[in-house]
């Protein structure tokens, strides 16, 4: 059965130079990189020159650069620094559709009676910049806005949102997890003053991160106790992954006119035919404003659980834009927030491709995939969509559809 992997905004392959190149700091090269005899020293040049590979991609110092254990430190060290150290001001502005790492910590400090303004977006996943302008106040502390939606892959204006948060004397921070490796970065150009990104979306290692700090941004760490990482975070250095996120830092420049051209084709190339032989099937979010490889479509009147299920049992993985908690389906908050009808919010599929993608693999799951929900749609519970006025899930029956 073939492997066909579509599941890259969740997370990626790493790339066979980037093992290469971590290999030895797990065998031969162990010491500890804040030792201070020469075979700790040697490695500490390594975590030297990876800082240089990130702040080349990023166009930044590589002083301005913290390593981390992932997005979601770097998010969460980012927000909880800047409201501790102004704590004469108690907003946030933030939108609807952050990861959750940003809007779970965001919601957090809500509760402890912070003052939260989440700003809405349109049918196409954008915000409106005079909306983001009239909420920022005087009590404004910090704007944490992602660059690119995880789900939907819709690119956030940073470039335009940076400098008016900036004009407003108030700091920003973005969530660049998705964007980083897949779009160009210029950050001396771009008046950000916190960036978070994470290895394992751009071909690195898992539990890596980094947090960039603008220089002259002020600091809170999240993680303290010894010197490591400029006394900004402590803890030993993780140099297998440092060195691995610095390599696939240095291939995510290599490779970036490959992911904005021969990827972002054999995007369209899927999203063009399944809408083409798939009855009711829509794009979730912007189509021009979009990262290259990722392409969200809803399938009306089926489940995105049993889609995936069968996607699945034909070597297909994808992922699904509900979540099913506790018993109960979730739709999910980038697309309710979207205002996504309710005939096809549960049926949302993301597909998210890569540079390891072949174009023989997408016309398998062209080929595949109106198979699926034509079988979904012969199981259903209904034999024609509910009435407009009246909504009614559409639960395909589980029992029929594995075997």
């Amino acid at each position: 059965m073939k492997n066909i992997y579509l599941d890259n905004n969740a997370t990626t392959r790493v790339a066979e130079e980037v093992v290469e190149e971590m290999l030895p700091y797990f065998s031969n090269l162990y010491g500890n990189a804040s030792s201070m005899h020469s075979f700790g020293g040697n490695i500490r040049h390594k975590i030297d020159y990876a800082r240089q590979q990130a702040a080349q991609l990023l166009n930044c110092g590589p002083e301005e650069l913290i390593f981390t254990s992932g997005g979601t430190e770097s998010d969460n060290t980012a927000i909880r620094s800047v409201l501790e150290l102004n704590p004469n001001k108690r907003h946030i502005v933030t939108t609807r559709v952050e990861h959750p790492a940003v809007r779970t910590m965001a919601r957090h400090f809500q509760r402890r009676g912070y003052r939260l303004t989440e700003l809405p977006v349109d049918a196409y996943g954008r915000i409106d910049l005079d909306q983001l302008e009239a909420a920022i106040s005087n009590d404004t502390a910090l704007v944490t806005i992602m660059h690119a939606n995880n789900e939907t892959g819709v690119i956030f204006p940073v470039d335009k949102i940076a400098p008016l948060v900036k004009s407003k004397g108030v700091l920003f921070h973005t969530d660049a997890v998705q964007a980083v490796g897949k779009m160009p970065y210029n950050l001396a150009d771009i008046p950000v003053d916190l960036l978070s990104l994470s290895g394992h979306k751009l071909h690195g290692p898992k539990g890596i991160g980094i947090l960039y700090v603008r220089r002259g941004t002020p600091l809170s760490p999240l993680i303290m106790g010894g010197h490591q990482e400029f006394s900004r975070r402590a803890g030993t250095e993780n140099t297998p992954g440092i060195v691995g996120l610095g390599k696939a830092c240095e291939l995510a420049q290599k490779n970036m006119e490959e992911e904005n051209g021969r990827v972002r084709q054999m995007r369209d190339w899927l999203e063009t035919h399944l809408l083409r032989v798939c009855p009711d099937a829509r794009v979730n979010g912007d189509r021009e404003s979009r990262l290259p490889n990722t392409t969200n479509i809803s399938f009306e009147y089926v489940e995105g659980e049993a889609i995936l299920l069968l996607l699945d049992q034909l070597g297909i993985a994808a992922s699904s834009g509900s979540a099913c908690t506790s018993g109960s389906l979730e739709p999910s908050h980038v697309l309710r927030a979207m205002g996504v009808p309710f005939t096809a919010v549960h049926g949302s599929i993301r597909f998210s491709l890569s540079r390891y993608n072949t174009i023989d693999e997408i016309e398998y799951v062209i080929r595949e995939t109106p198979g699926v929900i034509k079988r979904l749609r012969q199981i259903s519970m209904f034999s024609s969509p509910p009435d407009a006025g009246a909504p009614r899930e559409r639960k395909p029956r589980l029992d029929r559809i594995s075997g």
